[in-house]
């Protein structure tokens, strides 16, 4: 460790600095913490799970790893920040290693579509498929790119917390012509179906449907060809554990098995919280990396919110939910890359069973991982490790998932044996399932959807839950359900922006001193 990080380790420890509690250790919330130390804050993370990671968390079975949440990460300059804020390098500690393809795309007639970040590559892949495509893929690039510049770059890691926040936005908004949907948006240079379905589709990684959310997530797409897809060696969990080591090198500490149930507040400050077991933490300061909808509706007295009422909670769009089956085999499907996007019959119609009218369809579009195929130490020698994972309504469909989770669980393991990977049956080792009544009762997400608040155009930005509580002085928020939103990206710009609205630790003794 340099001198300058010993420096800050060595004042990050301080017994007498003003106290900030982190609710969750998910992506979000570790890189606040590291932030929040940096700025001379002492830091405690609260984590309600026995281990960190909340949505990335680990899960270690007769030999497999499987990583629970996020696979996919790009923009990994946001990683190297964090590390650089700990007088380190990220990759002293966690290897980055970029994945060619990015990931396959494969469509219901059997034909895929490889997503890379080599242009000429890309370029062929989409002259295959509509030899006419090049002006509108390129155009279609080009549009990405701005929103890229203008939502990303310059309204991404700024926190909106007054109006005059979301006007200062709008010409960016109106040159991104951002009350398109992303589908939309495509659809105006791609004519081809499977094109427009291949570049559409991201917009689900973050929790959004493509014929709903704004044009502006079109970014996601910018980002990949700038930065790239990159994995992880040993798994998210390498970073995550990562993130805490730097947290505690800077004086910072983790208390998993924490459950907070209640954020104290007195004369409108949140003052601390209260744990499920009884116990009362003070803070300065509380940083709440849970799920905002389930925050104010659970964890804070109504008499306390003016703006984030229940009824408003319950009034917002929420994101799909998640159906995820983890699988060991004890074989290898080498034929299988790393990322797969499994497309069904059906895509928009698909989709409005999904968000709108909150059925379990009989045919489903699916994400099949496979770190095995970058990292086989992720399973045991000549064997697979996969996780498959099936956008599915949230718990406002009121599905039985007690009832319903084997039955769609067998549904997904029969298509997935009639396509990429035969004779799974014979071949399993390791099964167990994720569903959407786990988001809600283990994760705490408001009604089990897996992203908080659907990405549309009235609830993004100054329209989503700030980063400074409209309501609770000294109140803070981080994370997917906040702004700018869901990914890894943006779970770690939101700590970013928490920065432009929360002072260092001695700014704020003088400010309470005052």
């Amino acid at each position: 460790m340099n001198a300058r990080a010993t420096d800050q380790a060595t004042r990050k420890a301080d017994p007498q600095a003003p106290l900030a509690l982190v609710i969750g250790s998910g992506f979000g919330g570790l890189a606040a913490a590291v932030r929040l130390c940096a700025k001379g804050w002492r830091v405690q993370v609260l984590e309600k799970l026995n281990a960190p990671g909340g949505r990335a968390r680990v899960i270690h079975v007769d030999g497999y790893t499987f990583d629970a949440g996020p696979t996919i990460v790009t923009v990994p300059f946001l990683l190297e920040e964090l590390w650089s804020l700990a007088g380190r390098k990220l990759a002293d500690d966690v290897e980055l290693r970029l994945l060619d393809p990015f990931y396959r795309v494969r469509f219901n007639d059997g034909d895929h579509f490889d997503y890379s970040g080599d242009p000429e590559r890309m370029l062929e892949e989409v002259l295959r498929i509509d030899p006419t495509a090049g002006p509108g893929y390129a155009a279609f690039m080009a549009e990405a790119d701005q929103c890229y510049e203008l939502g990303f770059e310059e309204l991404g890691c700024q926190s909106f917390v007054g109006i005059g926040d979301l006007f200062k936005a709008v010409p960016s908004m109106v040159r991104m012509k951002g009350w398109r949907s992303l589908h939309a948006m495509v659809a105006t240079h791609l004519k081809h179906p499977k094109l427009r379905q291949a570049l559409s589709l991201q917009s689900l990684l973050i929790g959004g449907n493509p014929f709903s959310v704004t044009c502006v997530y079109s970014l996601i797409n910018a980002l990949e060809r700038r930065f790239g897809v990159h994995w992880a060696m040993g798994g998210t969990g390498a970073l995550v554990n990562g993130l805490v080591d730097l947290i505690e090198g800077m004086g910072g500490n983790l208390r998993t098995g924490a459950e907070v149930r209640r954020i104290g507040v007195n004369q409108g400050r949140a003052c601390g919280v209260t744990l499920a077991t009884g116990e009362t933490i003070p803070a300065d300061i509380v940083v709440c990396n849970a799920d905002t909808g389930w925050t104010y509706k659970n964890l804070i007295d109504p008499k306390y919110r003016k703006v984030w009422t229940n009824a408003k909670v319950e009034k917002g769009k929420y994101s799909m939910s998640l159906f995820v089956w983890y699988f060991g085999t004890n074989k290898r499907f080498d034929d299988v890359p790393h990322h797969m996007m499994l497309l069904g019959p059906r895509y928009e119609a698909l989709l409005k069973d999904i968000f709108k009218k909150h059925h379990l369809a009989d045919d489903f579009s699916l994400y099949l991982h496979r770190p095995t195929a970058t990292d086989p130490a992720m399973a045991p020698a000549g064997c697979d490790t996969f996780y498959v994972l099936a956008p599915v309504p949230n718990l406002q469909s009121g599905i039985d998932w007690a009832t319903h989770a084997e039955p769609y669980r067998a549904a997904v393991a029969k298509a997935l044996e009639e396509t990429v990977l035969p004779n799974l049956s014979e071949h399993l080792t390791v099964s167990f399932m994720t569903t959407p009544q786990d988001f809600h009762d283990n994760l705490l997400s408001y009604q089990g959807a897996a992203f908080g608040l659907e990405p549309l155009l009235l609830q993004s930005a100054w329209f989503r839950p700030h980063n400074l509580s409209e309501d609770i002085q000294n109140l803070f928020m981080v994370g997917a359900s906040t702004h700018p939103g869901a990914g890894i990206p943006g779970v770690l710009m939101s700590a970013k922006a928490l920065e432009t609205v929360l002072p260092n630790a001695a700014t704020f003794e003088r400010l309470v001193d005052a």
